[in-house]
């Protein structure tokens, strides 16, 4: 297991670009200053010694070594061993609604982007806790499985988008299914699952895959996302909407009633998602509410500093950079002209 123990020095990386950017910008001014003296090549003759490429092979030297520096302060870390590791803490899965609705911009910056946010602040607040992604539509699938890996759960939840099931619809009944056998067979965990949804368009089954839930243990809860009211669903590319086959625009309503249904039948509790931050308090209060007990996580332990190996190669590249004069070194020029002798 790799890892950064201060990622944050990875930021100085930003500055290279700007570093090379400075650099050939010198060279232009240089070389466009040497033009006003005479023609360049007629200049190279007059000045033997000046090597061509000398100074960028030290720039190049300088630039490596600012990078692997920047990787160097970030302390790269490997595990070493493998730990099954025990916390108090509870399961979740959330089901995601990327059904082409969730496009509507009713909810800024619109239901899914504020569905993604949502559920990042979620997993910033979940401790010892473990965390689990279904999305649907038409049909729903994991996205990630049940995990302690935070870092990977957001970096899933950024690539979330409604391109990933091209069947349309709204399958709460196979994802709440398909969460249900998701969860771990460990005993005695607090387990919930948490449907995001507009609630259109929804197919059957929904009554027995939450009785399914129930009958396990696992509390069903539903964030509803979107208006009473209603918005078009923007068409991607265009700045028209989507239409319906008789050129009529599509206006997406939250079912708010199906929503407190499925809520209150799977033990949990509804929350309307609007533009505040209300429905985040009240979810994470739910998940407090939880009996924890004891999650078993493998985690790696024992990292190993990493660090050494980078810094004798910057110094390597630093005492390459001292030995490389920018001019053609006349020790050599003396051996050639006595070797022509």
């Amino acid at each position: 297991m790799f890892r950064f123990e201060e990622p944050t020095y990875l930021y100085l990386l930003l500055l290279l670009p700007f570093l090379a950017a400075f650099y050939l910008y010198s060279n232009y001014r240089r070389k466009k200053s040497i033009r006003k003296f005479g023609d360049p090549e007629l200049l190279a003759q007059l000045m033997p010694d000046v090597s061509k490429h000398r100074p960028d092979i030290k720039f190049l030297l300088i630039f490596i070594c600012i990078g692997l520096f920047s990787v160097l302060l970030a302390r790269p870390q490997f595990g070493s061993k493998l730990e099954t590791v025990k916390r108090k803490g509870v399961e979740i899965m959330i089901a995601l609604d990327i059904s082409n609705s969730m496009l509507a911009e009713d909810v800024q910056p619109s239901r899914l982007e504020k569905a993604k946010q949502l559920v990042s602040r979620l997993v910033d607040e979940l401790d010892n806790d473990k965390v689990g992604m279904i999305v649907f539509a038409g049909d729903a699938f994991t996205q990630l499985p049940i995990t302690s890996d935070y870092i990977s759960a957001k970096m899933f939840l950024e690539s979330i988008n409604p391109s990933l099931i091209t069947k349309q619809g709204t399958a709460i009944g196979a994802a709440l299914n398909l969460a249900v056998r998701s969860f771990t067979p460990q005993e005695g965990v607090g387990r919930a699952i948490i449907i995001i949804t507009d609630g259109e368009n929804h197919e059957g089954n929904i009554t027995e895959a939450v009785k399914s839930a129930v009958g396990k243990g696992i509390r069903v809860h539903v964030l509803g996302i979107g208006s009473a009211d209603g918005s078009p669903i923007p068409a991607e590319g265009t700045n028209d909407f989507r239409r319906d086959r008789q050129g009529n625009v599509i206006i997406t309503r939250l079912n708010e009633t199906m929503c407190r249904e499925i809520a209150k039948e799977g033990n949990g509790v509804y929350v309307h998602v609007d533009n505040t931050n209300t429905a985040q308090k009240v979810i994470n209060q739910e998940i407090n509410k939880m009996a924890k007990a004891d999650v078993k996580t493998k985690v790696y332990t024992d990292f190993d500093e990493q660090f050494q190996a980078i810094a004798w190669i910057i110094l390597l590249f630093l005492l390459a950079e001292m030995l490389i004069l920018e001019r053609k070194n006349p020790l050599f020029k003396n051996f050639r002209l006595f070797s022509n002798k």
